[in-house]
């Protein structure tokens, strides 16, 4: 069974003037949504900013609440909404859960193994952390593990690589890469071809200083016609 955790939440009314006193008191706007009617509430803002990391991705929330429709209800925290200079959160998104039906998350992918392609000179890359499954929310896994150690120089892992219980369904399309061994030359060739062309692209454009001859061999502009008059 799924750890779950209790969250505290008030029931709030709609509106900016109220948004921005919860929000002076430290307070968040929030909605739930899902298996049950919609119910604007509000939560700790101190709560929102712990539980928004990595290590509550997918957390179960027992939802604790004077309204009876909310009270006990089992929520998952589909989005946040992040103000861009204070960092601070905003406005919170909860989904309502029905335990019985399967629900659609992301689920982090972590590497395990030292490739055999790194004795090569390759170099291990992520290509994509998550991966889409389809799972009953008590099942919902902490992650998946990719063992890459038998990845060779130019090797890839893909999704139909991953291992999964049987509980749990994936959305992601099998052929998706989640990792490769690849050339370190290959990873820096690009950033230097880059630098190399930058000197050319701006000595081309640059214009000669005031007063400056042209170099030996170099054509004078052609003179502009004179005006009619």
């Amino acid at each position: 069974m799924k750890t779950r955790i209790d969250l505290n939440v008030e029931l709030r009314q709609t509106g900016k003037s109220t948004s921005r006193e919860l929000r002076t008191n430290r307070q968040v706007p929030a909605v739930i949504y899902g298996a049950i009617k919609p119910v604007n509430i509000s939560v700790l803002e101190k709560d929102m900013v712990k539980y928004n990391t990595r290590a509550y991705e997918n957390a179960l929330f027992n939802i604790k609440s004077t309204d009876k429709g909310s009270n006990g209800i089992v929520v998952l925290v589909k989005s946040i909404d992040i103000h861009p200079l204070s960092r601070r959160p905003v406005h919170v998104d909860f989904y309502a859960l029905d335990l019985k039906k399967p629900v659609r998350v992301w689920v982090e992918i972590r590497l395990e193994g030292k490739p055999l392609g790194l004795a090569e000179g390759g170099l291990l890359n992520l290509i994509n952390r998550q991966v889409e499954v389809e799972v009953l929310p008590t099942d919902i896994p902490e992650f998946f593990v990719a063992e890459v150690s038998h990845l060779g120089l130019g090797e890839a892992f893909h999704v139909s690589d991953l291992k999964v219980p049987a509980s749990a369904k994936i959305v992601s399309g099998a052929e998706l890469t989640i990792a490769v061994v690849s050339l370190q030359e290959e990873e820096a060739a690009a950033p230097v071809a880059a630098v190399a062309a930058a000197p050319a692209k701006a000595a081309a454009g640059a214009k000669p200083a005031a007063g400056a001859k042209p170099a030996a061999g170099a054509k004078a502009p052609a003179a502009k016609p004179a005006a009619k008059k």
